[in-house]
């Protein structure tokens, strides 16, 4: 039966008030996908049926899914370090092992952006959540039969080096699930799930360790892996499949071309605000990621479960920057970003004076847990805007690319952090405020000269196509 689009458009019409929710199962060419028992129209489709719609059928799949696989990682991450540095009590060590862990990661990263943006993103998805399954699997089964720094150090930097590819195809997937309007809302809701999974998994995580030790979180972790993995075979990404006929090797040489090229040429903004969250990442960061376990375990003496809450702080913060972005997400813009770097690097002056000063260890614990969460809420509105304003910015084909290289050129200094302030922090000892106040200071001042740059930004227009 032939009708006209206008036709279309009086039945969607008609239907608006029988229908509560639009989930695409079939798509036929080009104009019509199978809603329910009808053909409408994709265009008519979008105005009335996902006009106000967020969590849709298949984001709701990605956030469940996100949740648990993060849960899972989160656990990984807070107690096989710890259990590295509890074992050999060595902060260099510890610093070491880690930066290692992050240079896969930050290898991967483009490479999962290459193919996220030409294999389907479920998929890559469910391959890598049932792979760490196994890692961990294996990790499990070499555990107290090999050398524990090299298992520690191979097992991470595997870890890490699926999340570094994990992660861009979870962000690249929300241009195709979510409409531009309520962009910014999804990559809030996505943070807000990983500040949630955060904050659970040192939580539960030190609960765990402290009592039982390392072996029950690596099997709840597995488990974790693999339901997360089942239940994102359900999930639904509209793709469409690139041609054939190009090697992988000329592609990846292409891709990364092409994105490097779009960052450098078209956009060199994003650029500059990558040069931002590099020092961020070598000062600040990597501060976070070795000190804190030091210092609360090593420094202040205080247990694993306590150290487990501090990271709970971390994550509480992210998720209250999450919730903070997204119900002023159109009061905020990029032009004042500056002004919550500046938070985050002022954060650290407190925790530099306990240290200094003559302050009861559960005293600097508590200061040093709250600003450790002020510092994250504000970090993570920061991160929720600059994301929103690079997918804002990039053309749909090239969202995934694009992203994978800013992750992976944002972290390129963490990783030397990491092993400098390992070095510095068996160097220092109880003066290891001097690295505080150190960093304290230069993120101060990268704050404030950022905003000769983030000032100067011109609100973005959604990119073409």
């Amino acid at each position: 039966m032939n009708l006209t689009e206008n036709s279309w458009k009086k039945k969607a019409d008609s239907f608006i008030l029988r229908l509560d929710s639009y989930s695409p199962v079939l798509e036929i060419g080009e104009n019509y996908k199978f809603f329910y028992q009808f053909y409408i129209p994709t265009e008519c489709m979008k105005g009335v049926f996902m006009k106000d719609k967020l969590f849709t059928r298949d984001f709701s799949l990605v956030v469940i899914g996100q949740i648990i696989s993060l849960f899972g990682n989160s656990i990984l991450r807070f107690a096989l370090p710890l259990y590295l540095l509890n074992e050999t009590g060595s902060a260099s060590l510890f610093g070491i092992v880690t930066a290692c862990s992050f240079i896969p990661m930050i290898l991967l990263s483009p490479a999962g952006g290459i193919v996220a943006d030409r294999v389907n993103k479920r998929n890559i998805m469910v391959i890598l959540d049932y792979a760490t399954s196994a890692l961990i699997l294996l990790f499990t089964a070499a555990l107290g039969h090999v050398s524990l720094v090299m298992l520690l150090v191979i097992t991470l930097m595997i870890l890490y080096g699926i999340q570094g590819a994990y992660q861009p195809a979870v962000q690249a997937s929300l241009p195709a699930l979510l409409t531009p309007d309520r962009l910014l809302s999804g990559n809030a809701v996505i943070n807000q799930v990983n500040a949630l999974a955060n904050l659970i998994g040192p939580v539960a995580g030190g609960a765990l360790y402290g009592f039982y030790g390392i072996r029950p979180i690596l099997y709840v972790s597995i488990i974790c892996f693999i339901f997360s993995a089942t239940m994102e075979l359900f999930i639904h990404i509209p793709f469409k499949k690139p041609k054939k006929g190009t090697s992988v090797f000329a592609v990846v040489k292409q891709d990364l071309s092409e994105s490097f090229w779009f960052i450098r040429t078209e956009q060199p903004v994003i650029g500059k605000g990558i040069l931002i969250v590099c020092a961020f990442n070598l000062f600040l960061s990597a501060l976070l990621i070795v000190g804190l376990p030091v210092i609360i375990t090593q420094f202040l003496h205080m247990s694993s479960q306590l150290y487990g809450y501090a990271q709970g702080a971390l994550a509480l913060g992210g998720l209250l920057g999450g919730i903070l972005t997204g119900v002023f997400a159109k009061r905020l813009n990029i032009q004042g970003v500056h002004v919550l770097l500046l938070l985050s690097g002022a954060s650290l002056l407190p925790i530099g004076l306990v240290l200094n000063l003559d302050v009861p260890p559960m005293a600097a614990y508590i200061v040093i847990t709250l600003c450790s969460f002020f510092m994250m809420a504000c970090s993570t509105m920061f991160t929720v805007q600059m994301l929103s304003f690079v997918q804002a910015l990039t053309p749909h084909h090239l969202i995934g690319k694009v992203i994978s290289c800013i992750m992976a050129l944002s972290m390129c200094s963490q990783p030397l952090g990491q092993a400098v302030y390992g070095v510095l922090f068996d160097v220092l000892k109880s003066q290891s405020y001097f690295a505080v106040y150190g960093a304290c200071l230069i993120c101060c001042l990268i704050s404030w000269e950022s905003r000769k740059i983030f000032r100067t930004i011109p609100l973005a227009e959604p990119a073409a196509e």
